[in-house]
């Protein structure tokens, strides 16, 4: 095993990476259980436990893009519109979250999961494969998330859903795009926090194996059954926000 890991810490991490990586390509929320399992059962800091989540979910992301592209959908060219202003907020975003104390972090990310639920509870009203919001409308909404998926990764995908299918995409399309913004997202964020040492490579590692995983599997499910598969686990995910913010984990 790698130094300091023990097995079963090893296994359990893995496979909550299996099961974040399904719940993500679907929908989002999948690191709300990583990182609270890397922070309270692992025992990592905050903001290592934030920091080692966003390597595994770099490839997780990876892992969904090829997936849905084997499925035959597509979201480079639909995200192009939002790459932009997702990759400036998520490097503000970085840089501010990875200067405070782990306390701090703790507090804010339990405070921003009140407002993160509210916005995921509206039904999105999904259509078809194209973003018809207005431009500026679309770069102040992205910059945004990119702003609270730099500092805390955890819901962000299921934000990037919500905006998605409220500007006109299906659950389908919104996931493709979703996942190649949460791939550049986490791409401009990771460095910052490795720079600042607040990785801990040992289960980035293991847990970055259950992600792909995980990742390709939920993809593969998306886009075979569709948005009567896609809704609920959306569902699920908004409860888990709720449970958060509530302080049941």
């Amino acid at each position: 095993m790698i130094a300091g890991m023990e097995l079963i810490d090893a296994m359990l991490v893995a496979g909550a990476g299996v099961v974040a990586g399904v719940v993500n390509a679907m929908a989002g929320g999948g690191s709300l259980l990583t990182v609270g399992l890397l922070n309270v059962f692992v025992g990592l800091p905050g903001l290592v436990a934030n920091g080692t989540n966003r390597f595994g979910v770099l490839v997780q992301n990876a892992s969904s893009v090829v997936s849905y592209r084997k499925e035959g959908v597509r979201g480079f060219r639909r995200a192009i519109a939002v790459i932009f202003p997702v990759t400036i907020g998520s490097f503000i975003g970085s840089l501010l979250v990875s200067s405070i104390t782990d306390e701090t972090f703790e507090r804010i990310f339990g405070i921003l999961m009140v407002p993160l639920l509210f916005v995921s509870l509206r039904p999105p009203k999904s259509s078809g494969s194209q973003i018809n919001w207005h431009p500026a409308l679309t770069t102040v909404i992205f910059f945004a998330i990119g702003l609270y998926g730099g500092a805390f990764q955890a819901g962000v995908g299921l934000l990037v859903v919500v905006a998605l299918s409220k500007a006109g995409l299906d659950l389908v399309n919104a996931n493709a795009v979703k996942v190649v913004v949460i791939f550049i997202l986490t791409a401009i964020a990771l460095p910052v926090f490795i720079v600042r040492g607040q990785v801990d490579w040992g289960f980035a590692v293991v847990l970055a194996v259950g992600f792909a995983i995980g990742g390709w599997i939920g993809a593969r499910i998306a886009v075979r059954g569709g948005e009567k598969i896609i809704r609920p686990v959306l569902v699920a995910a908004v409860a888990a926000l709720a449970g958060r913010m509530i302080g049941l984990y």
